[in-house]
């Protein structure tokens, strides 16, 4: 991913609005969402237009490793950033001030029996969104390169 390319953020108002304030303050404002939930920012490269494409999600960790959720708030369908690392697993991330590539890849089933409650216990609604929708919600994985 080349530094120079335009990065396109999430369309959703409030999201573009989060992301915009965590890039100007290099996470001073955002990291923390809310009280105790941290968020980073993950840019994919669109499995269709080519095009960087960058969301902020809540993220968790899991040793070196940083855990986040594909939920798209229990929508049928996978969040698009999800299918991106299925098209091509590297990603740059933001955790604060922190910027580096990483390389995605879904749990093992026997992971995502062990980071589904780590990531409930910091976002419960995780649970909710899961009971909303037939789709085995992925967990991913995302490691430092």
């Amino acid at each position: 991913m080349s530094t120079s390319e335009q990065v396109l953020d999430s369309p959703s108002g409030w999201v573009a609005e989060h992301i915009n304030r965590y890039v100007a303050t290099d996470g001073e404002e955002g990291h923390e969402w809310q009280p105790g939930v941290f968020t980073l920012l993950l840019t994919t490269r669109g499995r269709r237009s080519g095009k960087l494409r960058r969301t902020a999600l809540i993220y968790g960790r899991d040793g070196e490793a940083y855990v986040i959720v594909a939920s798209q708030g229990g929508d049928p369908r996978h969040p698009a950033w999800y299918l991106n690392l299925e098209a091509d697993p590297t990603a740059q991330v933001q955790v604060g001030a922190d910027r580096f590539t990483a390389r995605a890849r879904t749990a093992t089933p026997q992971e995502k029996a062990r980071l589904w409650p780590m990531m409930t216990d910091i976002w419960p609604a995780y649970d909710e969104y899961q009971a909303k929708t037939e789709r085995d919600i992925p967990v991913v994985v995302l490691e430092r390169v």
